[in-house]
């Protein structure tokens, strides 16, 4: 049975469209498999550290030859990467703030991006580099306040917010990324629910088509 690691990023507890989905989807899995193996980590409400020059200094040292203070440096890191790569399936729920992502999400991305452990260079092109995630699919759900960030759309240059996501977890070696999102969550309770409908069933379909 596929690990599922579901990562909450959005600031808001309550009235969160990016947290609802993610709700959605694990009702949906929980429902349709008898023992799920599940794993949450939270990030919009709480501590994510900002990365240091102690931390950047102790991620740039082979581990064998870290001080204990480096190891401690990076112990959240580890967790992190940890969690990454015992999952199978990957659910990131994040919102649309400024048109990127939530502030401790990136923070959340500081550390897993660590050369030599989710990422290195490839030693064949320092232009390029290869992927140390092999074998995961990546579920972007997410949500924006209003409309017209997908391809071919007005705001389409204005999206760094899935465009962001896709190519750093990407570089990290997950192809198979999929997004679902809801726009127009500031635009009435009429798109809203137009929108909310359609990535529900979207979302739906998807779990079904993991099943095959």
């Amino acid at each position: 049975m596929k690990k599922v690691l579901v990562i909450n990023s959005s600031a808001r507890l309550l009235n969160s469209q990016s947290r609802q989905l993610a709700a959605v989807f694990i009702d949906h899995w929980k429902s349709i498999h008898s023992n799920p193996v599940i794993s949450l980590r939270e990030l919009g409400n709480a501590p994510v550290p900002h990365i240091n020059e102690a931390w950047i200094t102790a991620a740039a040292k082979p581990q064998a030859i870290r001080s204990e203070e480096e190891i401690a440096v990076l112990r959240t890191s580890d967790v992190f990467i940890a969690e990454l790569r015992a999952a199978d399936l990957i659910v990131l729920a994040a919102p649309m703030y400024n048109w990127s992502i939530p502030s401790t999400l990136k923070a959340y991305i500081d550390h897993i991006f660590r050369v030599n452990e989710t990422w290195r260079l490839n030693p064949n092109d320092p232009q390029s580099y290869i992927g140390l995630l092999e074998n995961k699919t990546l579920l972007l759900l997410l949500s924006r306040g209003s409309k017209g960030y997908e391809p071919g759309e007005p705001s389409e240059q204005l999206n760094f917010q899935n465009t962001y996501l896709k190519t750093v977890f990407n570089i990290m070696g997950i192809n198979n990324i999929h997004v679902i999102a809801i726009n127009g969550v500031s635009l009435g309770p009429r798109v809203l629910e137009q929108s909310t409908s359609a990535a529900r069933q979207q979302l739906k379909a998807f779990i079904e088509k993991e099943l095959e």
